[in-house]
């Protein structure tokens, strides 16, 4: 279940980074570099703070062909992406949402204690992005005006994962709370995109 839930954030995220390469007109490799950058960054940093080492992303083979996969579709489909309003945005605010409760279970699921655990479940839910606007050389959306997309709803996600798992309704709320975490983090994303000033859009 867990592992699912994973590779889905590493796919939807690995899309991301894949746009963001071909909106920069990267060739295909830095498509496919930028696609694994965003799609496993976060995990990689999670799992070196947790001391689970390798990382996944390493020990486990369909981490990288999700990733790689995810960039071969993203090269192939980008005509027809580029017609959904805010394609970027919304693959950004899936995977913030899919690995903010990836993360923070992973972190619980480890001994770590409620708030350590919503620390790491934000930090894998934003480090992938973080590292994909760097070397795309554009401010990261962490620190810019509008960066509620990322503080905001992954903070809410990992609280809630948290809370659920103290009270122990995790397992039986799994569904719902995936649901909550990945359309809250796109109803946000997109409430965030219209008020926004037009020179903080994308």
């Amino acid at each position: 279940m867990h592992t699912a839930l994973d590779l889905t954030g590493v796919f939807v995220f690995g899309i991301s980074g894949a746009l963001m390469a071909i909106r920069h007109d990267f060739d295909i490799v830095g498509i496919a570099i930028l696609a694994v950058i965003t799609a496993l960054g976060g995990g990689i940093l999670r799992d070196l703070i947790l001391g689970d080492t390798p990382p996944l992303a390493f020990a486990e083979w369909k981490y990288l062909a999700v990733a790689l996969a995810s960039a071969a579709v993203a090269a192939v489909a980008h005509p027809e992406l580029g017609r959904i309003p805010r394609t970027l945005l919304l693959f950004d605010a899936a995977g913030l949402g899919l690995f903010c409760v990836a993360g923070t279970v992973k972190a619980l699921d480890f001994g770590l204690a409620p708030i350590a655990a919503v620390l790491l479940g934000v930090t894998t839910a934003v480090g992938g992005g973080v590292a994909r606007d760097v070397i795309a050389r554009q401010t990261p959306e962490l620190v810019r005006r509008d960066s509620e997309l990322y503080a905001v709803p992954a903070l809410a996600g990992a609280i809630g994962v948290a809370v659920a798992w103290e009270l122990e309704a995790y397992e039986p709320l799994f569904g719902a709370i995936v649901s909550v975490a990945v359309f809250g983090t796109r109803a946000l994303a997109l409430h965030r995109h219209w008020r926004a000033p037009t020179a903080f859009r994308r």
